[in-house]
């Protein structure tokens, strides 16, 4: 695999079907407060687990509320996500996040159209890349996010960078200057082509 930018790169992985019969959107639950859980969920774990603390919770509930987690006990959530590990510590930074988006949003429809990279990384326990995927996954910005997958795949074909948002912008300028000739294909929206560009490289770096 040859590439000069993140297009050339984008190009070469849409053309190996990495996303079949996976959602839209990549991340599941697009658009909900779900991925912003799952977004903390994730750090220093595998997906899979993430996927069993976030199944556990909708056993008994329809679904993740920021209103349900900002009135919860920390112990009780904590048994909640175990499986996701650091369970102690990610329980006590939801609630946190979720008073949080209650106290200065009100709710999780105005966090969504209101919310700034800069406030999401005030927020304690939030880094680059869980802002980012929560500004992407569940906000629906037109924001690109990077990871240690990405960086090992950039690395491999000799680019490196040093700062997590020098290689972020790295992949949105190809994408955004080549945008012409994408528009059509990721239905004119640009947060669709970051979402699914960032799952293309997961998927692919974990086979």
């Amino acid at each position: 695999m040859e590439f000069s930018n993140s297009y050339e790169l984008l190009i070469e992985l849409k053309n190996k079907n990495l996303l079949e019969n996976k959602p839209k959107y990549w991340w599941p639950n697009f658009g909900t407060f779900e991925v912003v859980v799952g977004a903390v969920l994730t750090q220093n774990t595998r997906w899979e687990n993430v996927e069993k603390a976030l199944n556990q919770w909708k056993m008994e509930n329809e679904n993740w509320r920021v209103e349900d987690i900002a009135s919860l006990d920390p112990v009780f959530l904590a048994e909640i996500i175990k499986p996701a590990g650091f369970y102690n510590q990610k329980s006590k930074r939801l609630i946190a996040l979720s008073r949080n988006i209650l106290r200065d949003f009100g709710d999780f429809e105005s966090f969504k159209e209101n919310v700034d990279r800069e406030w999401l990384l005030a927020q304690k326990g939030i880094g680059f890349e869980t802002a980012d995927s929560i500004l992407c996954y569940a906000c629906g910005r037109e924001i690109m996010v990077v990871d240690a997958y990405t960086r090992r795949l950039l690395k491999k074909h000799g680019y490196e960078f040093e700062s997590y948002d020098e290689m972020r912008e790295w992949c949105e300028r190809g994408v955004e200057e080549n945008w012409d000739k994408l528009d059509s294909i990721y239905e004119n929206s640009l947060n669709l082509c970051f979402a699914r560009f960032h799952g293309k490289i997961v998927e692919f770096m974990k086979k």
